[in-house]
């Protein structure tokens, strides 16, 4: 029985390994073609969102993986400040909660957490969706096509919606996909564990930073 470091379920675990024959859909990271997208971890976020005893548990996580510049990769730090609230995300969330993150939008959303270790020759993208990879709405496809990147950790807030919708568009744009399950954040009632068992399944990889962090060092080498 291969038990996954994630914690996914071992009946689509089973399945999983029966499928392919192993348990990991990438065994190996090249670090000078691969980016962390560290996806909404911006101030407001983090104190609407993040209580304290899990900021402490996902910031050590994001600082570690963001050590991929020190092999030759890219870290990106995407936020989503909203101007003004479509009438759709309007009808969707509510004029009050729309309102909210229009007021975050113009303050909050724009500084990301202090804690995070951010680098002047990181990328600063902004989003205008859920996903840092939907055609229009944001840059770092583009940007990352630039320095050559094919496989793509992600990271950040939160795990079921824009982490998971930003890696399964870039799993459609044909990157690898990695999701690094300590260094997300999802919601309390379990749906953030669905989605990483959703993504190991059909659309990348799970794994913990310790695994991604072994990972790039050996690519390096």
């Amino acid at each position: 029985m291969v038990v996954h470091p994630s914690g996914i379920r071992q009946d689509l675990v089973d399945k999983v390994v029966a499928r392919r024959g192993r348990l990991h859909a990438f065994e190996r990271l090249d670090p000078g073609r691969t980016a962390l997208v560290v996806i909404d971890l911006d101030t407001g976020t983090v104190r609407r969102c993040l209580p304290d005893t899990v900021m402490a548990t996902v910031i050590a996580p994001v600082n570690a993986v963001a050590a991929v510049r020190a092999h030759g990769g890219v870290v990106a730090w995407v936020r989503t400040p909203i101007q003004r609230a479509s009438e759709r995300f309007v009808a969707i969330f509510g004029p009050s909660t729309a309102r909210m993150y229009e007021e975050e939008g113009a303050g909050v959303a724009r500084t990301l957490w202090h804690e995070l270790d951010v680098r002047d020759e990181d990328l600063q993208a902004v989003k205008t969706g859920s996903s840092a990879f939907f055609p229009g709405k944001c840059d770092v496809p583009e940007r990352l096509a630039e320095r050559g990147v094919d496989t793509v950790l992600i990271a950040g807030a939160v795990t079921n919606v824009c982490c998971g919708s930003s890696a399964r568009d870039a799993s459609e744009l044909g990157y690898r996909i990695v999701m690094v399950s300590d260094a997300l954040v999802g919601q309390s009632f379990g749906v953030g564990e669905a989605e990483l068992a959703t993504i190991f399944r059909c659309f990348g990889d799970v794994r913990p930073s310790s695994e991604v962090t072994a990972l790039l060092a050996a690519g390096a080498g």
